[in-house]
């Protein structure tokens, strides 16, 4: 065996991927990074305003305070704050002696309805979670197997290729069988190639991200008319007409109607208010974003795997409309390029294939790695005319 055989079979054999089919599993990013970080906004956020909202309340007491007029007992002052939280409603007489009631109940439903957004939030991820996650990977296991067992194979047929050439005594047979090879197409392995098409006519991943999306998109707004409506109206009123002629101080003849109860948690109210309106104002060209990124394909990943035999989807103009299942594969590919072994080889034979003199000859990994290892991508020009000068 010549010196230059043993080197080329040591780089062909450096260049085979290992096997890891035991750990991938584990490995997988099932989420996008946008959505994540979506989600621990959307769902944490709330949760985190509501842990404020409560310590404000224990740290400090009652969240309101009435000015009880100075003869009230103890027993009538404290009953003047519970009777007053219980209720929250702002009174006002009008002209006819008509009293107008206007109800302040955002202040009492603000830790509630923080966690009642927190959970609303977190149902679109519940819903990827149990209706796209279980088919999502095991689709992504089976086409990052096939990527790279694609690869391997390739690697494997120019080791083939080499140890024939090398035991082959008439260069023209080997030569012969090369050319039939990659005429009859025996270097393909359309598999991978057949289930990606698949996956083009295939809609249940897309959909499943765009309601996703949408649902959030539509609690978002939901949250926004809330705020308008209820938080708004109540946003800047500190104090309060509370009627006390109830209860206890029902049949007291000396006791006013209405009191005064100013609102000690009015800071953090509106701190809640202004602060979910902006994140979630923030966060919606995020989530609008991620809708778009399902119009397009990303055909730089494409394009590097396009060094494999039969994946010819950009070549031949395979891709149609990308709001299918293939596109939102093909996003979790990308997420998950640190477990595609294979990528970073092609990647780097991609740049050095441009930069071949002969370039109109190699297509393929095979082709690459076959000149690499010191064979000729296509038969050798005295070779070709040797068999021309033969059959004339």
């Amino acid at each position: 065996m010549s010196l230059a055989h043993t080197a080329a079979e040591y780089m062909l054999s450096d260049a085979l991927l290992p096997d890891r089919r035991g750990s991938r599993l584990k490995g997988l990013r099932l989420e996008l990074p946008l959505d994540k970080m979506v989600k621990f906004i959307t769902v944490g956020f709330p949760l985190l305003l509501m842990s404020l909202a409560f310590a404000q309340e224990f740290s400090s007491g009652s969240p309101i305070s009435c000015f009880s007029p100075s003869n009230f007992s103890v027993r009538q002052a404290a009953y003047v704050d519970s009777s007053c939280w219980d209720s929250l409603a702002h009174h006002t007489q009008d002209k006819a002696g008509q009293y107008k009631v206007k109800s302040l109940w955002p202040h009492k439903a603000l830790p509630y309805s923080l966690l009642a957004l927190a959970v609303a939030m977190y149902l679109p991820v519940l819903l990827w979670q149990y209706v796209a996650v279980p088919s999502l990977s095991s689709d992504l296991l089976f086409i990052i197997s096939e990527l790279d067992k694609s690869y391997n194979r390739s690697i494997r047929l120019v080791q083939h290729m080499l140890q024939i050439r090398q035991n082959s005594s008439d260069p023209h047979v080997f030569w012969d069988e090369l050319e039939k090879a990659r005429k009859e197409r025996y270097f393909e392995f359309p598999l991978l190639e057949r289930y990606l098409e698949c996956k083009q006519r295939s809609h249940w991943l897309v959909a499943t991200y765009l309601l996703r999306n949408a649902l959030l998109l539509l609690f978002t707004s939901a949250t926004y008319l809330y705020l308008g409506q209820f938080h708004l109206d109540v946003f800047f009123q500190d104090e309060f007409n509370c009627f006390i002629k109830t209860g206890l101080l029902h049949d007291e003849t000396h006791v006013p109607e209405l009191i005064t109860c100013r609102l000690t948690s009015l800071s953090v109210f509106q701190i809640v208010s202004v602060s979910s309106a902006a994140i979630y104002t923030i966060l919606v060209p995020v989530i609008i974003y991620n809708l778009t990124r399902l119009c397009r394909w990303d055909k730089g990943l494409l394009s590097i795997y396009e060094m494999l035999p039969a994946f010819d989807l950009l070549s031949r103009k395979m891709l149609g409309c990308p709001i299918n299942d293939l596109n939102v594969i093909l996003l979790f590919l990308r997420a998950n390029i640190s477990e595609l072994i294979s990528f970073s080889w092609l990647s780097v034979l991609s740049v050095l294939k441009d930069t071949t003199t002969q370039k109109h000859n190699i297509d393929t990994v095979v082709d690459f790695m076959t000149f690499v290892a010191g064979l000729e991508p296509s038969k050798p020009k005295h070779l070709t005319q040797h068999t021309y000068d033969e059959h004339a």
